[in-house]
C-alpha cells in the first residue's frame, strides 16, 4: 500500500501549487470517521495511479490556514490542484469506484 505523505501550511505552495502534475490533497482529521474510511481507498488508488497524480494528506487541525484559504468546510474533502488551481473538489466519503470515476480525467482510467 502507498504511504501518502503529509503536507503542511508551510510547504503547501511548493508541494501542491507548484507541482508539474495534478495533486490530490486529502483534507482530514484524526477524529473524522469518514476520513478513516477513505484513507485506505486513497492508498490503493495512489499505489495504482501515483505516476499520473500526486497524493498528499493535510491534517486540518494541525494546518488551519490552507483549509480556510480554500474554504474547506467539511471533511473529508479531496481537492485536486493543477497549475495552482483547484480543478476538482470531492466532499465526503465515496467508494473506490466513485472516486476512480471522479478522478478519471486525471488518472486516465480506461472506460469500457
Amino acid at each position: 500500500m502507498a504511504n501518502i505523505p503529509a503536507v503542511t501550511d508551510a510547504d503547501f505552495e511548493a508541494q501542491v501549487l507548484k507541482s508539474d502534475k495534478p495533486v490530490l490533497v486529502d483534507f482530514w482529521a484524526e477524529w473524522c470517521g469518514p476520513c478513516r474510511q477513505v484513507s485506505p481507498i486513497l492508498d490503493e488508488i495512489a499505489s495504482q495511479h501515483g505516476d499520473k497524480i500526486t497524493f498528499v494528506k493535510m491534517n486540518v487541525d494541525e494546518n488551519p490556514v490552507t483549509p480556510s484559504t480554500y474554504r474547506v468546510a467539511g471533511i473529508p474533502t479531496l481537492n485536486v490542484y493543477h497549475n495552482g488551481e483547484v480543478v476538482r473538489s470531492i466532499v465526503g466519503a465515496r467508494p473506490k469506484a466513485a472516486l476512480l470515476n471522479e478522478l478519471s480525467e486525471f488518472i486516465s482510467v480506461q472506460q469500457p
